[in-house]
């Protein structure tokens, strides 16, 4: 144990300069000369819509705990005081998709996401309240053991400027993408060079139509202007400002107005403004017609683009999600019979035409009942009864258990027979008195079941 102590003392701390509030990478903002940080990054549309897109489909997934039974299967650990947490109210004052949402979002910008957990006497999960990342950072001590050090201030509801320090056990931490495997980097700050750029079209943009949509120019007259500045203004209120745009400009005593700068068109204003948005849903990896490109989307392809969503794009975030839940609310005895997992076959669910085809060749092939079809389509249950957990095979549609219930049946001596096949009897040559030389064989008939014997 001495060896691993003193591993664990040499490691250094996470050091990820990304993490909580110490943003290196914002120092020399961008070089767009656009400061990039995670609220002005909100303000582009293409990240606020990427942000938005990914945790409202990971707040929105119906969450679950399970228990192992006895059968091998799951089932729905409804009396685990962890379900009503995770899956309705995680703390008095937010739902689960409201506590999932913020979690993702900090977890989207800032790399990270943390909750502090409260527990009861028994050590039992009472409830999660989410932390700002921002005010988080994460350290060792002189033994080596992972703590967190929160910066609590005014602004949080009951705060004073204090700092708390956490075990890990008191926070549920949900790291991305990082070098150290503790803590996450933010994708923001790591793409702060494309965010930026897009941050500085936008502003092009909107200073353009806030010039009237026309180019700067130099205005020429033909001898000396005594007052140049108010020509300026005076030119700037008659013209300036997207009010203004299209009006006919007047000129006198031999003015001439001469453009100098290039037009949008020329530096490809627009090319480079969907470009940017593209960039961004390529950082992170959401399909570029889910935030309203379309142009290479089409209604033959559109639909395995989601399915690709899905499964590239939410899955790896929902794995890292529920290894973090597993990991921390649940005790080491509880992790032998107790998982936690999110709910995607909504999402997976193709058009109405392909499910029913699908349910049909299950349904027919005996690995689906009517219920479980039902389940899947929220519809209520059919009565055991009625036959709704049945599981049946194509052919003659017989319950699983009974297929091939004919192959062997009895006959009126209580001896099973075959009668699946037509078995014919034959007499030998000279058996009978009247077939005797005969070289067929003659079968006989049993007219009690009308076949041939």
């Amino acid at each position: 144990m001495g060896i691993f102590s003193g591993l664990f003392k040499s490691r250094d701390k996470p050091t990820d300069s990304t993490a909580g509030s110490r943003y290196t990478f914002y120092m020399g903002g961008s070089t767009s000369g656009k400061a990039v940080t995670e609220r002005s990054a909100m303000q582009m549309t293409a990240v606020y819509s990427c942000v938005r897109i990914l945790a409202e489909a990971i707040a929105g997934l119906p969450l679950h705990v399970y228990r192992y039974n006895s059968n091998g299967g799951k089932e729905k650990a409804i009396d685990h005081s962890l379900y009503l947490i995770l899956h309705d109210e995680p703390n008095p004052e937010m739902s689960s998709f409201v506590f999932r949402e913020t979690l993702m979002t900090h977890l989207l910008l800032w790399g990270n996401a943390y909750a502090q957990i409260i527990r009861n006497s028994k050590g039992e999960v009472m409830a999660l309240y989410p932390l700002m990342p921002n005010k988080m950072s994460v350290d060792r001590d002189e033994n080596g053991q992972l703590y967190y050090q929160y910066l609590r201030s005014t602004d949080e509801v009951g705060g004073k400027n204090e700092t708390v320090i956490l075990k890990p056990t008191d926070v549920l931490h949900i790291p991305g993408l990082g070098f150290d495997g503790l803590v996450g980097y933010s994708p923001i700050a790591m793409a702060k060079n494309a965010i930026g750029l897009a941050i500085a079209t936008e502003e092009y943009g909107a200073k353009f139509f806030a010039n009237g949509a026309a180019p700067s120019g130099v205005l020429e007259h033909p001898g000396t202007i005594k007052d140049p500045q108010r020509v300026r203004e005076a030119w700037q209120s008659q013209f300036g400002g997207s009010q203004n745009s299209g009006k006919i400009a007047v000129l006198e005593e031999g003015m001439k107005y001469t453009p100098i700068s290039i037009s949008p068109e020329q530096a490809q204003f627009l090319e480079t403004r969907k470009f940017q948005i593209n960039e961004i849903a390529r950082i992170f990896r959401v399909p570029p017609h889910m935030v309203g490109d379309l142009e290479k989307s089409s209604f033959s392809n559109i639909e395995q683009q989601s399915l690709e969503f899905v499964k590239y794009t939410l899955d790896p975030w929902v794995i890292r999600w529920e290894q973090s839940i597993m990991r921390t609310l649940l005790t080491p005895e509880e992790k032998k019979s107790y998982f936690v997992k999110f709910n995607l076959e909504g999402l997976l669910r193709g058009d109405y035409q392909s499910r029913m085809n699908g349910y049909a060749t299950a349904r027919q092939n005996g690995w689906m009942s009517a219920n479980d079809i039902r389940e899947l389509e929220n519809l209520d249950r059919i009565p055991a009864e009625a036959g709704g957990d049945l599981y049946l095979i194509n052919g003659n549609m017989l319950p699983l258990q009974q297929a091939g219930a004919f192959a062997n049946t009895q006959n009126d001596d209580g001896k099973e027979e075959n009668t699946d096949e037509e078995v014919l009897e034959v007499e030998e040559s000279g058996a009978d008195g009247d077939d005797s030389g005969t070289e067929n064989p003659v079968p006989k008939r049993d007219n009690r079941r009308g076949k041939l014997v």
